[in-house]
């Protein structure tokens, strides 16, 4: 009989949308901040990074801007002009050869930004808002590389549909860089949670007030994404809990459970729905696994075992990791074995070369780095 490995939920297959997973275990999103200064571009160094990681049942790109107005942070990618499609299209090509599947995460900052980002113009949002916290500017502003975050600007109506507009334009050149499907990204106090979460959204408009006002920039932006690639290569990920800048809502189970109702029928590839430590919070995570008619991946300080147990019981069908994928890239192979796990530098997290990004070891002791 052939040996059962660790946590054998986690190595079924799994069909997400248009593709099969070989195994339940998902790479998070990762913002990791080392695209090239000013153009944003992915390098050879993202390539080895992301296909030493190839073992995942689904890679979930780190976040990517969909335009200029979306960026918030230094260093991190576009999906907007060629030359970003082109460093994307490098990635993807070497995670199918190495036999993985990839999703790009299409993101818009909203107001967790800054005006150096912008040629000066404020950050907007879905109304006048000031976030707590700092904005990660690096080199750019003489005060870097944290400055605190200006006030952003509320869209108006008409701009919503411009919005829109530069996320389809983002998901054509996520087909044309060679991405499988992409992820919505719904979650984290981010633009599209900013409209969901009342404690920033005090529009007076169809897109505020109620719940399904404030949940409908959500449906009409996954909606413009199923237009371009099919539901089956659209993913979404919704966060009900606080979010960077202070970000909240009052009910965060009427809302989100609200939005996983709003996605179900769609027949998307999957929802991605990230838990805090707060049990009332995991009730809300639960709520809105029954609420949505899909797969469901759930996120948030997961261990295998515990992983495994929530497969295992049906309340996800598969698990995505963060920190133990930055530091493990045979992550699949440790669950596997039960361990060994490398322990992530948290000094390397964001910005920087091959340190701390492609050089973790491997589990016969070697380390895949950079040249």
């Amino acid at each position: 009989m052939a040996d059962v490995p660790a946590h054998a939920p986690l190595f079924k297959d799994v069909k997400l949308g248009g593709i099969t997973a070989p195994n339940r275990i998902v790479m998070a999103p990762l913002t990791r901040a080392r695209s090239t200064p000013g153009d944003n571009v992915q390098t050879d160094l993202h390539t080895l990074y992301y296909t030493q990681r190839a073992g995942a049942g689904l890679i979930i790109s780190e976040a990517t801007q969909i335009s200029q107005e979306g960026q918030g942070y230094a260093w991190t990618p576009g999906i907007f002009t060629d030359a970003q499609i082109a460093g994307w299209k490098q990635v993807t090509d070497a995670v199918h050869t190495a036999g993985g599947h990839i999703f790009c995460q299409l993101w818009h900052v909203g107001a967790i930004s800054h005006n150096v980002f912008h040629d000066g113009a404020a950050p907007v949002s879905s109304s006048v808002w000031t976030p707590k916290g700092d904005a990660f500017v690096g080199d750019l502003h003489p005060d870097g590389p944290m400055v605190p975050h200006p006030q952003a600007r509320a869209l108006s109506l008409d701009e919503i549909p411009r919005v829109i507009e530069d996320f389809r334009h983002a998901a054509r050149c996520a087909d044309q860089a060679g991405f499988d499907g992409v992820e919505f990204h719904g979650a984290n106090g981010y633009l599209i949670d900013q409209f969901l979460r009342s404690s920033v959204n005090k529009r007076d408009d169809p897109y505020g007030g109620s719940v399904e006002n404030r949940v409908r920039l959500l449906d009409e932006g996954v909606d413009a994404l199923i237009e371009v690639l099919g539901a089956n290569r659209v993913g979404v990920r919704l966060s009900p809990m606080g979010g960077p800048g202070g970000s909240q809502d009052d009910d965060p189970m009427e809302t989100y459970v609200a939005a996983a109702k709003a996605l179900s029928g769609k027949g998307l590839a999957y929802l991605h729905v990230v838990r805090s430590g707060d049990p009332e919070n995991t009730k809300i995570v639960d709520a809105m696994r029954k609420a949505f008619d899909g797969p469901f991946i759930a996120n948030g300080g997961f261990q295998p075992q515990e992983a495994a147990e929530w497969i295992e019981e049906g309340r996800a069908d598969a698990v995505a990791f963060g920190r133990m994928y930055i530091a493990n890239p045979d992550l699949t192979k440790r669950i596997a074995m039960d361990g060994p796990y490398n322990d992530p530098n948290p000094d390397t997290f964001y910005g920087g070369g091959a340190e701390g990004y492609t050089d973790y070891p491997i589990m016969d002791g070697s380390a895949q780095a950079a040249e």
